[in-house]
């Protein structure tokens, strides 16, 4: 599958009521082998910025977890931490490079200073938003899908040649 094929995959999930994390690692189920449910479920809890908390975004959570899937040896070897860190972090960098942040309430533009200089408390809640056409007019959530997908297939082009 290309790269195209995989947003393309990846989008679809999150059009269908995936959530961030989950989209980008479902879009690499059948690379790794994974079943499509337990790659829903064991990356279910990072999105919307981890646990809807607004803080790391889930496509860049998404990422990092397959970094996990790529680093080989047993751990737990300090040699192997320390490969998987330079992973997320190359990642992340990238990430940030393309999109501004790598957090979900800077993406999303929450914490945008007011006219009197404070910035407005996030309130947290753990029921997501219905999916409708305002929600996805409202958020850059399928794009960062997108880029994240397109980040972590460089990353497999590159390590993989």
């Amino acid at each position: 599958m290309d790269t195209e094929e995989r947003v393309r995959k990846g989008v679809a999930y999150f059009k269908e009521g995936y959530n961030c994390a989950q989209s980008v690692v479902m879009a690499f189920a059948d690379y790794y082998g994974l079943d499509e449910a337990f790659a829903a479920h064991i990356s279910g809890s990072f999105g919307g910025g981890i646990g809807r908390m607004r803080e790391t975004c889930g496509t860049a959570c998404g990422m990092f977890m397959l970094a996990g899937l790529e680093v080989k040896g047993d751990y737990p070897d300090q040699e192997l931490k320390k490969k998987n860190y330079e992973v997320v972090q190359r990642l992340a960098a990238d990430f940030k490079a393309q999109t501004g942040s790598i957090i979900c309430k800077e993406l999303l533009g929450l914490n945008k200073q007011r006219a009197d200089g404070t910035i407005p408390e996030i309130k947290i809640v753990a029921t997501p938003e219905p999916r409708t056409d305002e929600y996805y007019k409202k958020r850059p959530c399928v794009r960062m899908v997108e880029t994240a997908i397109r980040i972590y297939c460089n990353y497999l082009e590159e390590t993989n040649k």
